[in-house]
């Protein structure tokens, strides 16, 4: 068995290579049904339009070979890129910011410890790639900087693209357009969304908000990491990337899509829980085990699961949230 994922994650301990193989056999399957459509789709170009068939094909997963560029198109990061020829490496030549270089500088070490593409002994290092990507993007947007978080989001973007770039202007793309305001330093964006999910969960899954409410469990306790980190590390790596796939496409409610399928799967489990601590644990676990793992089967329930999740519905969920948080600021 291989200790180490295509990705470089080293597997935990007690990792469940028997069900991991007869997912993944099962997967490979789609995998490669899915490459020949894509492929036929691209045709060799670097553009797609955005379409019904397109919107289906990517919650039908992109497969690896396609997937940076894939992502690059329909989050606009290409066209951005393009518009913009040197400017990343401006950016990296240009003045810097000591205490930005700082704090990046870090969080480094801290940056995935469990893949082997980002150890110092490593060759090529990731390190050096993530760190370039970090300080070009602190700089770039300086109302953000750099914030605990980004350092996952732009690792992970270096694993798919496996380009420093590329990386820069997908990262521009999540936190400057896809995710609104996660990442300033206020975080004003991320607790409105945690609480906009507080308020979906009353609509579509009472008894657990009820729990909640009853034992005094903030949201922010037990999703804040789902959302800083787009479900890095909460999740398996190839069902984060099925999730992205989406995300990239579809915007930030495929989050809220992903968190109540988690909660309304599992309803029954977390309805177990008799106290606080209970609470807090039962959200640990509702993101381990088949359920996650078999991300094909994952990406079709939260399409269908939280039944239907209209951008006007989230829109003003956020404007009151928002206003609640401001009034209690």
């Amino acid at each position: 068995f291989c200790r180490v994922d295509p990705y470089g994650f080293e597997r935990p301990e007690d990792f469940d290579y028997a069900s991991y193989e007869a997912f993944f056999s099962r997967y490979l399957v789609v995998l490669t049904r899915r490459a020949i459509k894509w492929s036929k789709l691209l045709k060799g170009k670097n553009s797609i339009q955005k379409s019904l068939k397109v919107k289906r094909y990517i919650r039908k997963g992109i497969p690896n070979e396609h997937r940076a560029l894939v992502w690059m198109i329909v989050s606009g990061a290409q066209t951005n890129m393009e518009q913009n020829p040197g400017y990343y490496h401006r950016l990296l030549e240009g003045e810097k910011n000591a205490k930005l270089l700082e704090a990046i500088k870090t969080d480094m070490n801290r940056t995935f410890p469990d893949n082997v593409k980002f150890r110092k002994t490593a060759d090529p290092c990731l390190q050096h790639a993530l760190y370039n990507v970090l300080v070009a993007y602190g700089h770039h947007n300086k109302a953000v900087g750099y914030c605990q978080g980004m350092n996952f989001i732009a690792g992970y973007l270096i694993l798919i693209t496996k380009n420093e770039e590329e990386s820069f202007w997908l990262l521009d793309a999540l936190i400057g357009r896809i995710l609104p305001d996660y990442y300033s330093p206020a975080m004003l964006g991320l607790k409105t969304d945690q609480e906009v999910l507080g308020e979906l969960v009353k609509m579509k899954v009472p008894a657990v908000a009820e729990l909640m409410e009853r034992h005094g469990v903030m949201w922010t306790l037990v999703v804040s990491r789902w959302f800083i980190c787009l479900f890095i590390d909460i999740l398996p790596v190839e069902t984060v990337l099925r999730i992205w796939d989406c995300l990239f496409y579809e915007g930030s409610k495929i989050i809220f899509r992903v968190a109540l399928t988690l909660i309304k799967q599992n309803q029954a489990f977390i309805l177990e829980a008799m106290n606080f601590p209970d609470l807090c644990d039962k959200f640990k676990q509702i993101t381990k085990g088949t359920l996650v793992t078999e991300c094909h089967s994952f990406m079709q329930k939260i399409f269908t699961d939280p039944g239907s999740l209209p951008m006007a519905t989230i829109n003003k969920l956020r404007e009151t949230c928002r206003e609640k948080l401001l009034s209690q600021g």
